[in-house]
């Protein structure tokens, strides 16, 4: 796989400690449709969820931290409507922190893990408390590496089935970039096998969105400290995410501020002031797409046209916005790396002193009893 990037730029942005980062982001269209085959020939995947999803007694539960969490709240609202049942997203965080108040001992659960790495501490100790706490769970684990205690853990295991996706996807850089939108495909062809997923339409759409690179690198210049990302349904768990990258990637020097369109003016809008970005992620929804206008609107009122960034990719009628995000995804991290690129340091490793790690260090895991 030959990553591209535009304008010629990647052995410059290596120079600057973010041509891992740049790869990793500019490959994702390719590796979604090497995801959507390997989704595809992994028919033991298929067969052995199919009498799960089936079974509408079973919970089921989306789970990952941090960066790997957000995909399962992308996820979520899409897969509710979907399947027609309540599918919930409940971090690793939240469920080691808290297993009586997350999990439910009197249900039968599917837990879904998205994991990048796997070694996070809290990704093998989340699912040993549901199995402590659970008279019946099922594991799926989607991971980005095969040798990740989680994948080792559950390889093999009765009642378990490990998707490793390919290794590409197992990102490199600091932030999580392709594995984050690999994950949420990979995890939405499995569960909701019977929707039509426009893979080429989503990549053609991700690589229109990488020729605005040099747009995003004039926004990023005008030196921005705060910006606002809203979205409504899945795409406020993208919104949560881009907030984040733009956090990872410029060492805490732009802090971000994630909601719904509709939340927002509930308080969170005192965080405006000039010089404030705002980004909006529109939704396909003829409805929700209402709620993301007035906003916009609103938001140019009061910072100007060129301080409001509104992220809509180019797809046909009718994509469902936890789909929409994959695009919109490529344009968040794009417009995170160039953040980064606008001030000192090296995206590919913004924390070189160790204050922030690529795979979490430092959770102690407490015993526990249900």
């Amino acid at each position: 796989m030959t990553p591209r990037f535009p304008d010629g730029e990647l052995d410059g942005l290596r120079a600057r400690g973010a041509g891992r980062t740049a790869t990793e982001i500019a490959q994702q269209p390719a590796l979604w449709a090497e995801v959507a085959d390997l989704v595809v020939r992994d028919g033991q995947a298929a067969a052995w969820l199919a009498p799960l999803v089936a079974r509408h007694d079973l919970r089921l539960v989306l789970t990952g931290a941090g960066t790997s969490a957000f995909v399962g709240q992308v996820l979520a609202p899409a897969l509710t409507r979907l399947l027609g049942r309540p599918v919930e997203a409940v971090a690793t965080t939240d469920l080691l922190a808290d297993p009586a108040g997350t999990l439910r001992p009197d249900r039968a659960t599917l837990l879904v893990s998205f994991a990048r790495s796997g070694d996070s501490p809290e990704s093998v100790a989340a699912t040993q408390v549901a199995d402590a706490a659970l008279t019946e769970v099922h594991h799926l684990v989607v991971t980005c590496n095969a040798d990740g205690r989680l994948a080792l853990a559950h390889a093999g295991r009765a009642g378990s089935h490990v998707l490793t996706l390919p290794p590409a996807t197992n990102d490199r850089g600091f932030a999580m970039t392709s594995s984050f939108t690999a994950m949420l495909l990979a995890a939405r062809l499995l569960l909701a096998p019977a929707a039509t997923v426009p893979v080429d339409d989503l990549a053609a759409a991700a690589e229109t969105a990488l020729r605005s690179a040099t747009d995003l690198a004039a926004v990023a210049a005008r030196g921005h400290d705060r910006v606002v990302l809203l979205g409504s349904g899945p795409l406020a768990g993208l919104a949560r995410e881009a907030s984040l990258k733009l956090l990872e990637l410029t060492a805490g020097a732009v802090v971000g501020l994630h909601d719904t369109p509709l939340g927002f003016r509930h308080g969170p809008k005192s965080f405006l002031r000039s010089g404030t970005l705002a980004v909006v992620f529109r939704s396909g929804d003829p409805y929700t797409r209402r709620y993301d206008d007035d906003i916009v609107t609103e938001l140019r009122a009061a910072l100007g046209e060129r301080d409001v960034l509104v992220v809509d990719p180019v797809l046909p009628g009718g994509v469902p916005d936890d789909l929409r995000a994959l695009p919109a995804a490529v344009t968040a991290q794009l417009l995170a790396l160039r953040f980064a690129l606008a001030r000192p340091g090296t995206p590919d490793d913004p924390f070189p002193g160790g204050e922030v790690n690529r795979v979490v260090q430092g959770v102690t895991v407490h015993p526990w009893a249900p």
